[in-house]
């Protein structure tokens, strides 16, 4: 019995520890600015740090999020990322932050981001926004959730899951999220099925969606636009 229970904390403790990896790493020192270095030889999970002898106030500073995004789109929203992208001293602190713009009636479409978390909070504007859960089993549909937000208000879109917001007002809205990674992703999900390059067969797709070949082909020919 010792030596089960002995075994079963081990394993435990084993899976905890795996779990405890599963997103950004923790950073080894103070600080860690990244650098475009095409030239380095080492390869990392991220970026190649600046030397620390060389970091600036600057690494840590962006601004201009104050200035709506243009969403004179199809979509009617604009999405303007901060991450480690453009915001070099976030590389190794795990977070990254965006400004979410939306027209009257203006869509940030059905995406997912594969290696983060996000908080959206609410400044502007009236927004129905939701997530699906992954695959339940078979026979049974992935479940919605959904709700509307006032400014104030804050929902959370689980890591990887599918979600999307909406603004169903009559005015523009405005709305920040957090992210829990320095370069969360973002794959929308029309435009990776239907406007990848180079195309996914359209047997694949007209069987994965049960349509007519003509409505794939149709979909695929379209430009499906990028609000990021």
């Amino acid at each position: 019995m010792a030596l089960r229970t002995l075994v079963l904390t081990i394993a435990i403790i084993a899976l905890l520890s795996s779990m405890s990896h599963a997103f950004d790493p923790s950073p080894l020192q103070d600080i860690c600015v990244a650098v475009d270095d095409s030239m380095a030889a080492v390869f990392v999970n991220g970026k190649i740090c600046k030397d620390p002898k060389q970091v600036m106030a600057n690494d840590f500073f962006k601004s201009g999020l104050n200035i709506p995004g243009n969403t004179s789109n199809q979509l009617g929203s604009a999405v303007t990322a901060v991450n480690v992208g453009n915001l070099p001293g976030l590389n190794t602190l795990g977070i990254s932050l965006a400004r979410i713009d939306y027209a009257p009636y203006g869509l940030n479409p059905p995406h997912t981001h594969p290696r983060g978390t996000e908080i959206l909070a609410v400044l502007e504007g009236t927004l129905y926004v939701g997530f699906v859960l992954s695959n339940p089993g078979p026979n049974m549909k992935n479940k919605l959730f959904t709700k509307i937000l006032n400014p104030g208000d804050v929902f959370v879109f689980p890591i990887g899951l599918i979600h999307f917001q909406f603004n169903v007002g009559k005015t523009n809205a405005v709305a920040f999220a957090g992210l829990s990674s320095q370069n969360p992703g973002v794959i929308t999900i029309a435009n990776a099925v239907f406007g990848s390059d180079p195309p996914i067969n359209p047997d694949v797709l007209t069987k994965a969606f049960q349509v007519d070949k003509k409505v794939v082909e149709y979909l695929q020919s379209q430009f499906w636009w990028d609000n990021n």
